[in-house]
């Protein structure tokens, strides 16, 4: 009996190869979901990951997204966030998938990822890595974190160095009242001197939620700031 797609719960109909018989990595989606994964690539924003090849020419300076050459032309945010990666595109599938784990409660959709966080996060150095948090309200309402989620199957031990006070979801608010935003995050520990910090959450939309981080990091000490996420909406 094969084992089914988290996502259609169709059969996984398993391919043998020469390196499949000695490791391979385990299979959460049929192969028609997993063309629904689509990894950003070529050309990307220096700064947020953004395709630029997806990007009309206005919308791009150089490397670097219009939106993002707004961020570090403002003094206020210059430099408060070194970079973003992010994994995949926030396409329709993406979408819709990440809908269904975070509203509907569907946490077992997170195996998906933990391979291809694992892998990427391996290489990488830092002394903390930190999952945006949830309100108590927002967490209560959900009941589970969906970040801290997709790091504990990524193997992944968080630093819970933040919390948030209650606020409108994000997903109801406009791009413009998203860049107006006011700090809705405190530390929980003050004293970060020196150390190199990376922020995780499902999806970058803006970055002002990402941003807004980093700053409390920064002002705590922090030398280095920069974020992770599945997705570049």
């Amino acid at each position: 009996m094969g084992n089914h797609c988290l996502y259609c719960e169709s059969t996984i109909k398993e391919t043998i190869t020469w390196k499949g018989l000695f490791r391979s990595d385990p299979q959460y989606l049929c192969g028609e979901c997993q063309k629904g994964l689509q990894p950003i690539e070529g050309q990307r924003c220096l700064h947020c990951s953004r395709s630029l090849e997806k990007l009309s020419d206005e919308l791009k300076i150089d490397e670097v997204c219009r939106d993002c050459f707004r961020w570090e032309e403002n003094p206020n945010w210059q430099g408060i966030l070194l970079q973003n990666t992010s994994l995949f595109e926030y396409n329709d599938f993406l979408k819709e998938y990440l809908a269904r784990y975070k509203y509907r409660g569907d946490h077992t959709l997170a195996k998906t990822f933990g391979t291809p966080l694992a892998k990427h996060l391996k290489p990488l150095q830092f002394d903390h890595i930190i999952p945006i948090p949830l309100s108590e309200e927002r967490h209560y309402e959900r009941g589970f974190n969906q970040s801290v989620c997709l790091l504990e199957e990524a193997g992944i031990t968080a630093s819970h160095l933040l919390a948030r006070s209650h606020s409108e979801k994000q997903s109801k608010k406009s791009r413009q009242e998203r860049l107006q935003q006011k700090q809705v995050f405190t530390l929980t520990d003050k004293n970060l001197a020196g150390q190199s910090i990376l922020l995780f959450d499902d999806i970058y939309t803006t970055g002002t939620t990402l941003r807004l981080s980093a700053k409390l990091l920064k002002a705590a000490g922090a030398e280095r700031v920069t974020s992770l996420t599945l997705a570049r909406g």
